[in-house]
């Protein structure tokens, strides 16, 4: 197993508490701003139960802030130049797995 794919598996579980950490509204948020950013379809395919469509580092780099990343590279432990591959790789199947029923669950307040 590469350091990406060890890291892409840690990424990958700790995605929705990072992102409430770093977002307000965690991964809904992060969600909703890439529906707004014209990412509708993927984050309908990952929240659905048919094939999670892709998305790349430079769609995420479009959307996200510049604090926002900072900050999720630093929790993950990684340079933030590997956080949009990581990210790209795991946000995907990170959604499929924490949203069964087709939605993700409220974030807890």
């Amino acid at each position: 197993m590469s350091l990406f794919d060890s890291l892409g598996q840690m990424a990958l579980k700790a995605l929705p508490g990072l992102l409430q950490e770093v977002l307000p509204g965690g991964l809904n948020a992060l969600l909703d701003q890439l529906r707004r950013s014209g990412y509708e379809s993927q984050v309908n395919s990952w929240l659905g139960r048919g094939p999670n469509e892709p998305i790349t580092a430079d769609d995420l780099r479009k959307v996200m802030g510049n604090a926002q990343v900072r900050e999720l590279a630093t929790k993950l432990g990684i340079p933030v130049e590997q956080l949009f591959p990581t990210l790209a790789k795991a946000l995907p199947e990170a959604v499929d797995q924490h949203s069964p029923d087709g939605r993700l669950p409220s974030p807890q307040g």
